[in-house]
C-alpha cells in the first residue's frame, strides 16, 4: 500500500476517510480513543502544508436525511481541543467544495447523511474525489465495509493512500497472522458465537489456548452438558459448539471454560447475585460474569504466553457485581509479558474502565475489521488501496 509519507501533499487539498465513531453523551464526546488514534494522520498532513478535510461517520442514522442526534459537531469541537485549532463543521460539502487552506483543516458532516454512501454509490463516490488531489484512508474500524466514502472514493481519487493507522494495524495483524511468538492465546468474548464462528475457526488453527467469554462461553457450557438457567446461549449453535471443542483436543488447543460463575436472578444492578460452581446453575439464574477460581486459572495461563489476541469481555462488566472477572482478566494482561493485541468496541471500554491503556501493546482501533482480517478475509478498503 502507498503510504501518506511517501506522498507529497503540501499545498494539496487532502481528504481523510477516519473513523471517528465515538460515544456522545449529552452532546459531549465520552470516550475519544479513536479521535486521539486518528491523530498522528491529521497533525503529519498539516505540518506538510496540506489543506484536510476529514470524512467520519457517526451512529446509525437514516441514510439522505440530516439528525442533529447524529451530527459530528460534538466530535470536531472535541479535535480541535486537541489539535489546539478550530475545526469548522461542513454541512453542504457535495454541491460546492469548502475553501480550506494550507495547514486549515474543517470536518464534513456525517458521510451517512448522503444517500447511496453505504451501497458505494458511484456518483456519491465521484463527489467526494471531486473534493481533493489525494485521499487518505486511515479508519480501519471501516474499512471492512465497501461504502463511498471507504472504496468508492479511493476508486476514483486521483491519488489515494493508505494513513500511519490503517499501515499500522494491517502490518500488526499481519505479523501476529504469520508469524506469532508462541505460545499464543486468543480471548474471544461476545454475546453470540454465531458471530464470531468464523473467527472462533480460524483461531483454533492458529493458538495454543482459545478463552471463550459472555455468551459464547454460556454456548460451549451449554454444548458440555451444563444447566446455563436463564443465561443468554445459542441453542441452535450448540453441535457447532461440540465439533469446535473435539477439534480442539485433536489438535492439542485448550479450551478452558469457567468452573465458577457470578449469576444474578435478572440482568440488572440489582439483581441477586452470587456465586456458584459451574454445576449448581439454577433455572431462573443468569450467567453475567465469570467467578473468581475461573478468573485466577485464566490469570495463570496469560502469564505462560508469548502472544496475546483479545476481542470481548468475559461479563457484563459494565454493571459493578459483575465487573470483577473482566477486570481480573485487565490485571493479568497488564502484567504479562506478552506480546499483547486487543480491539473491539467493548475491549476499548474495558481497558479505559480499568486504566491498563499503557499496558497493553497494541489496541486496534477496528473491532469488525480486526475480526476479518483474522477470519482472512479481504477487507475491501485495504484491497482498494493495494
Amino acid at each position: 500500500m502507498r503510504n501518506l509519507v511517501d506522498v507529497d501533499v503540501k499545498n494539496k487539498r487532502v481528504l481523510m476517510r477516519l473513523d471517528l465513531n465515538v460515544p456522545v453523551k449529552d452532546g459531549k464526546v465520552s470516550s475519544d480513543a479513536r479521535i486521539t488514534a486518528a491523530l498522528p494522520t491529521i497533525e503529519l498532513a498539516l505540518k506538510q502544508g496540506a489543506a484536510v478535510m476529514i470524512m467520519a461517520h457517526l451512529g446509525r442514522p437514516t441514510e439522505g436525511e440530516y439528525a442533529e442526534e447524529f451530527s459530528l459537531k460534538p466530535v470536531a469541537e472535541h479535535l480541535g481541543k486537541l489539535l489546539g485549532k478550530e475545526v469548522p463543521l461542513i454541512k453542504d460539502y457535495l454541491e460546492n467544495a469548502p475553501q480550506v487552506n494550507s495547514g486549515e483543516v474543517v470536518m464534513l458532516e456525517n458521510v451517512r447523511f448522503n444517500k447511496g454512501e453505504k451501497k458505494n454509490d458511484a456518483a456519491l463516490a465521484e463527489k467526494y474525489a471531486a473534493l481533493c488531489d489525494v485521499f487518505v484512508s486511515d479508519g480501519f474500524g471501516v474499512v471492512h465495509r465497501a461504502q463511498a466514502s471507504t472504496v468508492g472514493v479511493a476508486e476514483k481519487a486521483a491519488l489515494a493512500c493508505a494513513g500511519l493507522l490503517v499501515q499500522k494495524e494491517v502490518e500488526t495483524l499481519e505479523s501476529i497472522l504469520k508469524n506469532p511468538a508462541k505460545p499464543m492465546m486468543a480471548i474471544v468474548g461476545g454475546s453470540k458465537v454465531s458471530t464470531k464462528l468464523l473467527v472462533l475457526k480460524t483461531l483454533l488453527e492458529k493458538v495454543d489456548t482459545l478463552i471463550p467469554g459472555g455468551g459464547i462461553a454460556n454456548t460451549f457450557l451449554a454444548a458440555k452438558g451444563y444447566n446455563v438457567g436463564s443465561s443468554l446461549y445459542e441453542p441452535d449453535l450448540l453441535e457447532e459448539a461440540r465439533q469446535m471443542l473435539e477439534s480442539a483436543q485433536k489438535r492439542g488447543v485448550n479450551i478452558p471454560l469457567p468452573v465458577d460463575v457470578v449469576v444474578g436472578d435478572e440482568f440488572s444492578e440489582n439483581a441477586k447475585v452470587q456465586t456458584k460452581s459451574i454445576k449448581d446453575v439454577a433455572e431462573n439464574e443468569m450467567i453475567l460474569d465469570i467467578g473468581p477460581e475461573t478468573a485466577a486459572n485464566y490469570a495463570r495461563m496469560i502469564a505462560e504466553m508469548k502472544t496475546i489476541v483479545w476481542n470481548g469481555p468475559v461479563g457484563v462488566f459494565e454493571m459493578k457485581p459483575f465487573a470483577g472477572g473482566t477486570e481480573a482478566l485487565c490485571e493479568a494482561i497488564a502484567k504479562t509479558q506478552a506480546f499483547t493485541f486487543a480491539g473491539g468496541g467493548d475491549t476499548l471500554s474495558a481497558i479505559a474502565q480499568f486504566g491498563i491503556e499503557d499496558k497493553v501493546d497494541y489496541v486496534s482501533t477496528g473491532g469488525g475489521s480486526m475480526l476479518e482480517y483474522l477470519e482472512g478475509k479481504a477487507l475491501p478498503g485495504v484491497e482498494i488501496l493495494k
